[in-house]
């Protein structure tokens, strides 16, 4: 069946990538933009900008690609408009989680998250390869919740969501609230901090004289050790060496309630930060 598809945000960096995924489908596609620039990107690519207006009124589905911190401002200009029986889309679980969205019990909240394309991957073209975000050449896994609407609407929202974020692997169904632990808990407030560390203790040894390219090569080659000895794809361990290093950095780079970050509360508690384009401590 063929369906209306409003895509806000669409001139944006996310929207242009579902934009190019998404304008040759057999589905109408308007694309609602506001910036400038995002204007010029859309018309580069031979679009039209369709008013805010009449894309919220004929919209089956309203796939929001905005910032966070813009939903909760945004999504009341969208969601009241809305027919009886439509797909809201979101591309992250931080304004569903946090309470951002208007209530309205007649339409379905779909959320949707790329993987992006994993480390150990089996990828040959160098264009892949290269395609860290995913959603251009590379595959990728994703993950997809129905917040709240009839059990149809959650295959709608995945095939479309396969579609954006396409070539797709695999889609793995979870709840907001663990999508929430995903993001921001786990892959931003845990990995990506502890890899700003890594990349910082980079810049440390080079300051210290070692040269760029042996540490950066060292360094690399040796997270990849990690991964495959941690995430079990090689049967060898640790040294026993190491495994005392790893021991004693832990005390060293580590709070002994890290793992707190976890807690319902700390994650609310980034996730109002987040919609609300600020910073917080974590409890």
């Amino acid at each position: 069946m063929t369906q209306t598809i409003a895509l806000f945000g669409a001139g944006g960096k996310m929207g242009c990538r579902i934009t190019d995924n998404l304008k040759d489908l057999a589905h109408r596609l308007l694309y609602v933009e506001v910036n400038p620039a995002g204007i010029e990107r859309l018309r580069a690519r031979g679009l039209d900008v369709t008013p805010h207006a009449d894309a919220v009124r004929e919209a089956d589905v309203a796939i929001l690609a905005l910032p966070d911190s813009l939903i909760g401002k945004v999504a009341p200009s969208i969601v009241p408009g809305l027919k009886s029986g439509a797909i809201v889309i979101c591309l992250d679980p931080a304004a569903p989680h946090g309470g951002e969205l208007p209530a309205r019990s007649d339409i379905s909240y779909f959320i949707t998250h790329p993987c992006h394309p994993p480390v150990i991957h089996d990828e040959t073209e160098r264009e892949a390869q290269m395609d860290f975000f995913g959603a251009i050449k590379a595959k990728q896994h994703i993950v997809c919740a129905l917040m709240q609407g009839p059990e149809a609407d959650y295959a709608t929202g995945e095939a479309l969501a396969r579609q954006m974020f396409a070539p797709v692997m695999n889609a793995y169904r979870v709840t907001v609230e663990q999508m929430a632990i995903l993001e921001p808990a786990l892959s931003e407030t845990v990995a990506a901090t502890c890899m700003t560390i890594i990349r910082e203790a980079m810049d440390e040894a080079i300051k210290r004289g070692v040269p760029e390219e042996a540490a950066r090569e060292f360094l690399l080659g040796h997270i990849k050790v990690s991964i495959g000895i941690l995430w079990g794809y090689i049967n060898s361990p640790y040294s026993d060496g190491a495994l005392m290093a790893i021991a004693r950095g832990k005390t060293k780079l580590f709070q002994p309630d890290w793992a707190s970050v976890f807690e319902p509360e700390n994650v609310m508690s980034e996730i109002k930060a987040i919609t609300a384009g600020t910073s917080v401590a974590q409890k």
